[in-house]
């Protein structure tokens, strides 16, 4: 059998197999609940910003660790030398590619959202009064989103570059790089700096950092749609290369 089914069960015990992706995956979605508890336990929510987004603080390293996760899922095979056994298993490489981004999306966002909601709800219980609430829905299923497709930019960037350092560094650098630049961008910052998921996540958890100087003019589910949109790119890109290489 070599069908989209079985790539997803072939997938899904190689991913549970493997203990970095396990790790990095439990780690993603743990992390946002402590942070919630810390920003509430040490004071440090800024006057005009929100529960929503002052409990879903530590979102942004959880999600860097969601696009590590994309990219280890397909990284991790050309190290360890796994792939030909991949591909002689289930030769359609469109399928193999489909079905780990189909299994990245899916355990990244089943995860994630008890985890951001949880987070939500720690930091409402510990922050009390005195802070706007912020809208959490339907903004938390946006923000589970944005993990999922966080994750499968890097699994785009693990297909591409098949190196697990190289593409870590660059599905960071495309989440961190146009925040950081955007200013030297002009007139033209405001659209630079929307590009990346962490936009849109700022923009989803209602962060009073996330002015439209700053992470772009567009909205929240406007950012979360583009970004969608460059991740299914860099997808199809990698489906054809994988379809020319020899391995």
């Amino acid at each position: 059998m070599s069908g989209f089914g079985a790539a997803l069960a072939y997938e899904w015990i190689k991913f549970r197999s493997v203990r970095s992706t396990v790790w990095t995956t439990a780690v993603t979605a743990v992390l946002p609940v402590p942070g919630a508890a810390f920003v509430a336990a040490t004071g440090s929510l800024q006057p005009d910003d929100t529960v929503l987004g002052g409990s879903l603080t530590l979102t942004v390293p959880a999600m860097m660790l969601a696009a590590v996760v994309g990219a280890l899922v397909m990284s991790g095979e050309y190290s360890h030398g796994t792939l030909r056994t991949t591909f002689a298993a289930v030769p359609r490489r469109g399928t193999v590619l489909a079905a780990k981004a189909a299994l990245v999306a899916g355990v990244l966002y089943v995860l994630t959202l008890p985890s951001v909601t949880c987070a939500y709800l720690v930091g409402d219980a510990m922050l009390g009064e005195g802070y706007a609430q912020g809208e959490p829905m339907p903004a938390l299923l946006g923000v589970a989103a944005a993990f999922s497709v966080a994750g499968l930019l890097g699994l785009a960037a693990g297909a591409l570059l098949r190196h697990a350092a190289g593409s870590v560094t660059t599905v960071l650098a495309v989440l961190l790089l146009p925040a950081l630049f955007g200013p030297l961008f002009g007139d033209a910052q405001r659209w630079v700096a929307g590009m990346s998921p962490t936009a849109a996540l700022e923009k989803l958890i209602q962060t009073s950092d996330a002015t439209a100087e700053a992470v772009g003019s567009l909205g929240a589910w406007p950012s979360l749609l583009l970004v969608t949109g460059y991740a299914a790119l860099a997808l199809t890109a990698a489906a054809g290369l994988l379809r020319r290489r020899d391995v």
